[in-house]
């Protein structure tokens, strides 16, 4: 099979080539079914994370033993089944999330770890879905609980992970403030039905988004999402409220934050780690109805999955260069087996 084999730890956001990390392996070994309960999935696309991106520069947390396949979620068809397995069948539609090894033509999982694709859903779309929506539902839904009527202020509100808290919280009834940069990215949020949209390459955020609250006769924001870190946490957190709760998704500025005890203790406010993956270790029933009630919202028409750029397995140096460079504008995916995909415009 096909498979993108990392062999060195190195920036990916380059041809695939000479001096890449990473290398384009034709006939790298299909894997076989491990135990009774495993399924063998043709995948038919991946997402690829600024995780992704991370773990093959030597940065992410998590550090795999080269070489290693990257990727994480992905949907495809399942191939071939164990003996135990009695969940699927060959040819369903299923969509997954793994450490490692998406980034190939098939993956192995235990059938625990997959999930149906409802037949109204693209199966491009679901491979988009598990970590950046898990992600924001766990943080929104799970730990924040946001609700009706409270102020969400969503940082990297373009981004995956950014675009997919924007649309959980209009789903929780929430006013929603996004904060992104550039022209094009604001007028998605906006269409969108954001309540007020931010461009930092304009505007001051705080100034901004105090004379949104003025204009409502709000207090506060009272959930900060942040997938940012740096200076753009620093300055948000002039706007929170009393009580609220910051969510600490992310750090894709490459600076992280200082959150002032102090003023946590005397205003009352909850800091939120939220490191999605370890879900699968410490609370796997939370993952598990996180992600079939995402996949029935889906279905059902309630989110959209925004495909940014879409690249071939050869064109992964391309897809790694769109997330470093941010010009991504929701998700970025590679799509196997699929001569109809659509080329980037970078």
């Amino acid at each position: 099979m096909e498979a993108l084999v990392c062999e060195k730890l190195g920036d990916p956001a380059t041809a695939i080539g000479e001096g890449s990390p990473i290398v384009l392996r034709k006939n790298h070994p299909v894997p076989p079914l491990d135990s009774p309960t495993a399924v063998r999935v043709r995948v038919k696309a991946t997402s690829l994370n600024f995780a992704n991106y991370l773990q093959v520069l030597g940065k992410y947390q998590e550090k795999p033993p080269l070489p290693f396949i990257p990727g994480s979620d992905y949907a495809g068809v399942v191939d071939a089944v164990g003996s135990g397995v009695s969940l699927f069948k060959v040819r369903d539609h299923v969509c997954s999330f793994a450490a490692l090894g998406s980034f190939a033509q098939f993956i192995v999982a235990d059938q625990s770890e997959l999930y149906l694709v409802p037949k109204e859903c693209d199966l491009v779309a679901a491979a988009a879905l598990p970590v950046a929506f898990g992600t924001s539902h766990i943080a929104l839904v799970h730990r924040a609980q946001l609700g009706p009527g409270q102020v969400l202020l969503v940082l990297g509100a373009a981004g995956g992970v950014g675009l997919s808290a924007v649309q959980i919280g209009k789903i929780r009834g929430a006013i929603v403030i996004a904060v992104a940069r550039g022209e094009e990215k604001i007028q998605l949020l906006r269409s969108m039905g954001v309540d007020h949209v931010v461009d930092s390459t304009k505007e001051g955020v705080t100034v901004s988004v105090k004379n949104f609250l003025k204009s409502r006769k709000l207090k506060g924001v009272d959930v900060l999402y942040d997938p940012v870190g740096g200076k753009l946490t620093k300055e948000s957190l002039k706007l929170l409220n009393w009580g609220a709760q910051i969510l600490v998704i992310g750090f894709a500025s490459g600076e992280i934050p200082l959150i002032p005890a102090n003023i946590a203790l005397v205003k009352n406010w909850t800091v939120h780690g939220l490191y999605w993956g370890s879900y699968k270790i410490h609370r796997p029933p939370v993952l598990e109805d996180s992600l079939k009630e995402l996949l029935s919202w889906m279905a059902r028409g309630l989110i959209t999955i925004h495909i940014s750029h879409t690249y071939s397995l050869s064109e992964a140096g391309l897809a790694f260069a769109a997330i470093k460079e941010r010009k991504a504008i929701g998700k970025v995916m590679i799509t196997i087996d699929d001569a109809s995909h659509s080329r980037s415009k970078l």
